[in-house]
């Protein structure tokens, strides 16, 4: 069964940083595009970077570019996302998904994954 495992989340001041990782158990990442999520309270669930299957190709929303890194590891089990700079409306629970394919690009609707993660918390101080 293909699950996705997100960690690393927790509570850090304004201006900070911490990685978060998705982790695929039973599968591995080698045809799936991975996307970061992240949804506060009250509010929808946004897309925040996504990276491609295989080219590496990455998106971002605008609210963190220049902050945020998505990135793989070699064996492709891992996704990793780097947030530095956080900011207080940062705060959310941050999900992982999964869509095949998407070899050369990739998309942060939600309608496109269909694997998702349990999400991960991240909260951050002013």
């Amino acid at each position: 069964q293909l699950q996705l495992v997100e960690s690393g989340g927790g509570l850090v001041q304004s201006g900070g940083s911490l990685r978060l990782s998705c982790a695929a158990s039973g599968f591995t990442l080698n045809y799936y595009a991975i996307g970061w999520f992240r949804q506060a309270p009250g509010k929808e669930r946004e897309g925040v970077s996504c990276i491609s299957s295989s080219s590496g190709i990455t998106n971002y929303a605008d609210s963190v570019k220049g902050r945020f890194t998505i990135s793989r590891d070699s064996a492709k089990i891992t996704v990793y996302l780097q947030m530095n700079s956080l900011k207080p409306e940062d705060t959310a629970v941050y999900y992982c998904a999964a869509a095949w394919g998407f070899r050369n690009m990739c998309v942060m609707s939600r309608d496109s994954y269909n694997h998702w993660g349990q999400g991960t918390q991240v909260t951050v101080s002013s």
